[in-house]
C-alpha cells in the first residue's frame, strides 16, 4: 500500500510527465498543492475516523473512483486558480494529480477499488483507529522507498530522452507524452 509519501512521489512524476511546469516563484506552494491532490482521495479514512472511529469505514469507496477524480479536479483547478502559486495546475494537472492516487492504489494493492463508483462500490476490510493510521503513515511499510527509487528514475530517464528528443527530426517525449494526456481530455 502506498502512503502519503509515495503517492506525492508518484503524484510529482505525473505532474513532471503530464503537466507544465510550476513558475520558479512560489514553488513550494505549488509542490503543496501536488502533495495534497495526490493524496487527497485518502480523505475517506480520516472521514472514517472522524465520524465512525474507523478509517477503514469508508476506505476505497466514492474517493477513489474515476467521478471523485474528476468533480474534485475540477473543484481543486477553481480553487487553484484563485490563489497565484497554484494557478499553473489546470483541470487536467488537478485530474491527473489525483488520479494517480487512484491508479497507484490499484497497481500496488490487492485491495480492489471503486474505479467506476456509482456502478461498481468496494470497501476496505478491517479496522484502523487513529493511532494505526498515524503509526503506519510515520513507519509503514517499506514499498513507498521502491515507489520513490522507481519516480526518481522516471523522471531523469524522461528529463533525459525529452531533452534529446525520442527520434532525429521526429516528435520528443513529451509532445508523445501530452498527445496521450490530451486523449485522456
Amino acid at each position: 500500500m502506498s502512503l502519503p509519501i509515495g503517492h506525492a512521489a508518484i503524484g510529482f512524476a505525473t505532474h513532471t510527465l503530464f503537466c507544465e511546469k510550476p513558475p520558479s516563484s512560489g514553488r513550494w506552494k505549488a509542490l503543496l498543492g501536488m502533495v495534497i491532490l495526490s493524496n487527497l482521495p485518502d480523505v475517506d479514512v480520516i472521514l472514517g475516523i472522524a465520524l465512525q472511529g474507523n478509517g477503514n469505514v469508508f476506505h476505497r469507496g466514492p474517493a477513489h473512483s474515476l467521478m471523485f477524480a474528476l468533480v474534485a479536479g475540477f473543484l481543486a483547478c477553481r480553487a487553484c486558480g484563485l490563489w497565484s502559486p497554484l494557478s499553473q495546475l489546470t483541470f487536467r494537472g488537478c485530474f491527473l494529480l489525483i488520479l494517480s492516487h487512484i491508479l497507484a492504489d490499484s497497481v500496488f494493492t490487492s485491495s480492489p477499488i471503486s474505479l467506476f463508483w456509482p456502478i461498481s462500490v468496494n470497501w476496505s476490510g478491517g479496522y484502523s483507529e487513529l493511532r494505526q493510521v498515524v503509526h503506519l503513515v510515520l513507519f509503514g511499510n517499506h514499498q513507498d522507498a521502491e515507489i520513490i527509487i522507481g519516480c526518481v528514475l522516471l523522471i531523469l530517464l524522461y528529463r533525459k530522452v525529452s531533452g534529446l528528443g525520442m527520434f532525429k527530426g521526429g516528435p520528443d517525449l513529451k509532445s508523445v507524452l501530452r498527445l496521450g494526456a490530451d486523449a485522456i481530455e
